[in-house]
């Protein structure tokens, strides 16, 4: 029995988008297992990520969360609570860094900047622009 035809190709094409589709999703179990290595100090970056974010959730305000909600708001539904959970925690680091009272809107934003890369900073320029939200005192960050 020979494969030939139509079926052949149908074939072939699921083997391609089933290959695909595992190395699609492969890629992105690794990178989250490598984000859950240990590092040289024994932690790994989303240990620090939580330790930062439970060190510092009774400094946040309403006003303060629903700010960072606000700024993530363009990140597509399916991966905001990891970006929420990444720069709460780059928040989180700045704010006990700085030995600071509360969390205060120059942090989020400061975090935003640090935690995201750069190909995402010219939504949160937009975002900020239509909050009336002076980008001028961060501009240092967004260029590094």
């Amino acid at each position: 029995m020979a494969l030939e035809g139509f079926f052949l190709w149908f074939i072939l094409f699921w083997v391609v988008v089933l290959a695909g589709s595992f190395a699609i999703g492969g890629f992105f179990m690794f990178r989250k297992f490598l984000k859950q290595m240990p590092k040289e100090d024994g932690k790994s970056d989303m240990d620090w990520e939580e330790y930062y974010v439970e060190k510092t959730i009774h400094l946040w305000g309403e006003d303060d969360k629903e700010l960072l909600n606000e700024l993530v708001q363009p990140v597509p539904d399916l991966f905001r609570p990891v970006a929420k959970q990444k720069i709460a925690g780059r928040i989180g680091e700045l704010v006990l860094n700085e030995n600071a009272k509360s969390v205060e809107q120059e942090h989020i934003i400061r975090g935003y900047i640090l935690a995201t890369p750069k190909r995402d900073h010219k939504f949160l320029r937009k975002k900020l622009a239509e909050m009336q939200i002076d980008v001028g005192p961060y501009e240092n960050l967004f260029e590094k």
